[in-house]
């Protein structure tokens, strides 16, 4: 389903960039864009977070889907909370829209056939990580594109809390700093990856890029 998109200012130019990154994504399996929003969009998308953690909005995450789904503060000791078009606030909307347009753009160059988007804002207290993980539920394929905007001002190397991604079965490695502006998107099947602690709070909207049935994984080269 294709609708027409109105973006916010200062998020058009951004959609321009995530329109150009899809031969990226098909090259190396992930794309990196520094400073794909503006700062001041991305601290109103913080302090709405923040704003909904006030209130008490964020919760625990869990591990594993339906049923199984459980706290495992051993695994991941992170704190979420689920944005919808139905009760965000007005800059969270703008990131819905602009990821409607990169989920318009996947489907119309690569044919993806990508359905939905999901997205949670995810807040790192101090010292809290998240282990080693694949962003697929085993047995479940409906997540083929991760997609995340890290949302921390002034972020400097000594603060850690880097998204370090496994490139191969070699054990290279690649960290990524979650400084604001920085997005970062990935073939979900084919990366293992983790949230390293960090000694200040972290927060991102991490999200994904879902099908109905197994499928759309794109080839590596």
């Amino acid at each position: 389903m294709t609708q027409a998109l109105t973006l916010a200012p200062g998020f058009s130019a951004a959609h321009a960039q995530l329109e150009g990154i899809t031969d990226v994504l098909v090259r190396d399996g992930f794309a990196i864009i520094p400073q794909l929003l503006d700062p001041t969009s991305c601290h109103a998308l913080a302090q709405e977070c923040r704003a909904l953690q006030r209130a008490g909005e964020f919760r625990p995450a869990g591990v594993g889907r339906g049923e199984m789904q459980q706290v495992r503060k051993d695994i991941r000791s992170d704190q979420i909370r689920w944005l919808s078009r139905d009760d965000c606030a007005p800059t969270q909307a703008d990131y819905l829209a602009l990821m409607e347009g990169y989920r318009q753009s996947l489907n119309r160059q690569l044919f993806l056939g990508l359905m939905d988007f999901e997205v949670h804002g995810a807040l790192y207290p101090p010292g809290s990580f998240y282990r080693r993980h694949l962003d697929q539920f085993r047995g479940v394929g409906e997540r083929t594109i991760t997609a995340i905007l890290y949302l921390n001002e002034d972020w400097q190397a000594e603060h850690g809390g880097q998204l370090r991604i496994e490139l191969d079965a070699q054990g290279n490695t690649l960290e990524i700093l979650p400084e604001q502006g920085t997005f970062v998107t990935f073939i979900s099947a084919n990366y293992w990856h983790e949230v390293l602690p960090a000694t200040r709070e972290r927060l991102s909207l991490t999200g994904w890029f879902k099908t109905r049935s197994i499928g759309g994984v794109l080839p590596l080269s």
